[in-house]
């Protein structure tokens, strides 16, 4: 399970929520825009290691709508301090009210959507997580979102031919977007390492790989 420093916590710019290090040259600014979406694609972990950042600000309270196969263990390992964290597992059609009501509650909404999003209400519910302050990542597409981010590429490395055990697992992810989130970028990271750390991957790497294990 991974495990998290909040010491390794760098600060943002000014309206920013902070991220972990290895995250943060993705991001414009190096975090999360207050009263903007991200949209995350193909990664609980990715997910969960953006949330860890602003999850450990003192004071600051997330929430995880739609997720109800959230892992908690594994959230706890990132970094979210559960005792901080709204559930609301399972919302249906009315995850739009869920999210209006917690924009002026929490500093950031976790949320998969029940099913696609039409442009004029993800234009509306930004309109009201920008006048909460609240930041939103999105599992899946968000119309509007100021940027993208995906895992083109995961494996993980330290199980040998039937021993050994699981030592960390190597993404490659991308983010583009709009604005001031235009300019592409790329990161291979340890998501995470053989410590439970979330950090940029260097180009040594162990010797056994396994392309084939999802992501948790």
């Amino acid at each position: 399970m991974p495990t998290f420093d909040s010491t390794l916590l760098r600060p943002a710019e000014g309206g920013l929520l902070p991220v972990l290090p290895a995250l943060a040259p993705l991001l414009p600014g190096g975090g999360l825009r207050r009263g903007a979406a991200v949209s995350v694609h193909g990664d609980t972990g990715l997910l969960l290691a953006l949330a860890a950042g602003a999850a450990t600000l003192d004071g600051t309270w997330s929430a995880a709508v739609g997720l109800p196969d959230l892992g908690l263990a594994a959230a706890a390992g990132y970094g979210i301090d559960l005792r901080r964290l709204l559930l609301v597992d399972d919302p249906g059609q009315h995850w739009p009210e869920v999210v209006s009501a917690l924009a002026g509650a929490v500093g950031l909404i976790l949320l998969c959507p029940d099913g696609p999003v039409p442009p004029q209400l993800a234009a509306r519910l930004t309109a009201v997580l920008r006048r909460g302050g609240c930041a939103l990542l999105v599992a899946g597409p968000w119309p509007g979102a100021v940027l993208r981010l995906s895992v083109s590429s995961a494996r993980w490395f330290g199980l040998g031919a039937g021993y050994g055990q699981l030592q960390g697992r190597q993404v490659e992810v991308a983010a583009e977007g709009r604005g001031a989130g235009g300019r592409a970028r790329t990161a291979r990271l340890w998501l995470p390492d053989e410590h439970g750390t979330v950090r940029a991957a260097e180009a040594e790497q162990p010797a056994v790989a396994l392309p084939g294990l999802a992501a948790v």
